[in-house]
């Protein structure tokens, strides 16, 4: 229902509220302005809507998502990379009902996140827009809460899942990006030069490990056994306080630069947040010479070395990696082909 009120500086300030939508207030000149806007934004909530009366009128998206990080995403999540995708979008579309959650809505989300600058970058003026892939991986993760919602919740959606319907942000070709030998050498000649004394080690491990950056940072130095060369990483699940634990072998090199490092009085092998390793990583890739290399480049490469060597199978390169499925290291199989070809004879 529209509230209209005149404020002391004579201007005309128009409320609209309904159960399940967010609230919507807009100030105009004149009275006849306002209570036009108002029976605008009225006819809107009830164009293709049910009755705010139904459970599902009543229910928001924010309240389902809620339920989705308690109840369902700590059990079948690794990480937390879909609680910062779900944090946009209950920031988004938190306060609609999910009746109101149409294709046009969603696809209004897609396009408004698209011109949203990268938050990981200070100034927004010069930031990036949000990629492709980001808003697709936050479709997806929709996607996932509106299944759960009526497989698991009991919801009934009137129309199904809505995001089936939107169109979803192109994803770029696979990224391949490998530095040379002499570029390699120029990369950790500068990672040693870097102010941050743990750079190299931190790249050094990560290219022999094909650790993730989290993984790498979030490793203690109680679950290292040098004698044995494995180390235990103690990955955190969803938003829960229950850790998977995932072991992975260390090799000479490793072993080597572990024992360099070494230092007691440090709980965490490479005690650094994200953002100063980032900073540090990135300037060394500059002064090299690679500026468009990333962190993730380095497990790439990693797993490219292991598909390399010949030896490994995809299972055991899995194993090392922690990929939970065969099909993301499916892109390595081709640099098998040769090893492949002498045992088929």
């Amino acid at each position: 229902m529209a509230v209209i009120t005149q404020r002391e500086s004579g201007w005309w300030q128009a409320k609209v509220r309904r159960q399940g939508w967010p609230n919507q207030s807009k100030t105009h000149r004149t009275k006849i302005e306002a209570e036009a806007w108002a029976r605008q934004i009225e006819s809107g909530f009830d164009r293709g809507v049910l009755a705010a009366s139904t459970q599902i009128g009543k229910t928001t998206f924010g309240s389902v998502a809620n339920r989705f990080a308690t109840e369902f995403a700590p059990h079948h999540y690794r990480g937390e990379a879909w609680a910062t995708k779900l944090a946009h979008l209950v920031r988004i579309l938190g306060a609609y009902s999910l009746t109101a959650l149409t294709a046009e809505r969603i696809a209004a989300y897609r396009d408004a996140r698209l011109k949203e600058p990268d938050a990981r970058f200070k100034d927004s003026k010069i930031a990036p827009k949000i990629s492709n892939s980001t808003v697709k991986g936050e479709l997806d993760v929709l996607s996932k809460i509106l299944d759960v919602a009526q497989k698991e919740f009991g919801l009934i959606l009137p129309i199904g899942n809505p995001v089936l319907a939107v169109r979803k942000p192109s994803e770029p070709e696979a990224r391949d990006y490998r530095l040379s030998p002499a570029e390699w050498d120029e990369l950790l000649l500068q990672c040693h030069k870097s102010r941050c004394i743990y750079l190299a080690s931190a790249v050094m491990l990560a290219l022999e490990t094909s650790m993730r950056q989290g993984e790498l940072r979030g490793l203690a130095w109680a679950d290292v056994d040098l004698i044995k060369q494995v180390a235990i990483l103690r990955v955190k699940i969803g938003a829960s306080k229950l850790k998977q634990k995932r072991a992975v072998p260390l090799s000479v090199a490793a072993v080597t630069t572990l024992e360099k490092l070494q230092k007691p009085s440090t709980e965490r092998v490479i005690p650094l947040s994200r953002q100063s390793l980032y900073g540090a990583f990135k300037t060394a890739c500059r002064r090299a010479g690679v500026p468009n290399f990333r962190w993730h480049d380095i497990r790439h490469e990693a797993l490219s070395r292991y598909a390399e060597r010949g030896d490994l199978s995809v299972i055991e390169m899995a194993a090392i990696s922690g990929h939970k499925t065969l099909q993301t290291l499916s892109k390595y199989i081709h640099l098998q082909a040769n090893r492949l070809a002498l045992k088929l004879g």
